[in-house]
């Protein structure tokens, strides 16, 4: 996004402009500023981004969702309990998997599905499992809303077992990730943006798409990096949290993609523009939910 200077005779005039791709080609979408810039445009280049986002996303997300919701409405209870079931280890695998874990995607799947432990496996993968599952799923039936206490809640769960020492616990100390250019903020820094987050979640998820609202709470979040460890399965509970919540198909992020799903979230952090994280969630969503088939076992409430 940029700010493009015009001449037309003796007058300047300004405008905002943002290029994207579309068809093959290279198109631009824009917001006249006047004779002069704005001192905060700030506020102008959210508008437009919302404004580039619906022209893009919005009629194959809406379209995407009523399918998804017409399936929900001709399946039993016992069918969409099954499905979540499906999802729920999928996204476990992939979420563990992710951050490190050593558990195939059979091996977890006997072992949430069947109970049966794998063999030659370190116990706190076993154990990590176990609780990703257990949490992901309590959240989604009984957590009501999305706050400071849920995510210590949810960490401790997650962390009890393996971690006591960090479970449950804002990091007092910093931290760098392997291989990423990102530095994520200090200590000292955390009880403020952490409450700026909830502050701008109350707003956003009255007026935000929801589907960006989710790709936005996982990316403001694992910036913030709370934690010392764990941030990664946190955030994308988060994540689907925020989707089921609005009734809309929930996601997973494959182990298999996870080249690009770290670029782009390093490339927002390094480069403070969140277009870029946002633009590939919404087109790895669509690809996941071309056909609307994640489901969940019942609506619960609409709520922050």
């Amino acid at each position: 996004m940029e700010i493009q200077a015009r001449r037309r005779g003796e007058r300047t005039y300004y405008y905002l402009t943002q290029s994207y791709r579309e068809d093959g080609r290279v198109r631009k979408i824009e917001k006249y500023l006047g004779t002069s810039v704005p001192k905060d445009v700030g506020p102008l280049k959210v508008a437009l981004r919302q404004a580039l986002f619906s022209k893009q996303f919005e009629p194959a997300l809406a379209k995407s969702r009523q399918r998804y919701l017409g399936n929900l409405r001709k399946m039993p209870k016992s069918i969409r309990d099954k499905e979540l079931e499906t999802f729920a280890t999928r996204f476990t695998y992939d979420s563990n998997r992710i951050e490190g874990s050593s558990l195939t995607f059979r091996e977890t799947a006997l072992l949430l599905v069947d109970g049966v432990t794998p063999t030659n496996r370190p116990l706190s993968d076993v154990q990590e499992t176990l609780a990703h599952q257990s949490v992901f799923l309590e959240a989604l039936r009984q957590t009501p809303e999305l706050s400071l206490e849920t995510l210590l809640a949810w960490h401790l769960a997650l962390f009890r077992a393996t971690k006591p020492h960090l479970a449950g616990k804002i990091r007092n100390y910093g931290v760098k990730i392997a291989g990423s250019h990102f530095v994520p903020p200090a200590p000292v820094e955390l009880d403020f943006l952490l409450q700026d987050f909830f502050d701008w979640m109350k707003v956003a998820w009255k007026n935000l798409h929801p589907v960006a609202l989710a790709a936005l709470v996982h990316l403001k979040l694992v910036t913030i990096h709370p934690f010392g460890d764990g941030n990664g399965r946190v955030t994308r509970i988060a994540m689907n949290f925020v989707l089921y919540r609005k009734r809309y198909p929930m996601i997973d992020i494959p182990y298999t993609r996870r080249a690009g799903y770290y670029r782009a979230l390093e490339q927002s952090q390094v480069r403070k523009d969140e277009t870029v994280f946002v633009r590939w969630f919404l087109r790895r969503y669509l690809e996941q939910n071309s056909e609307a088939v994640t489901t969940r076992p019942r609506v619960g409430r609409d709520g922050p």
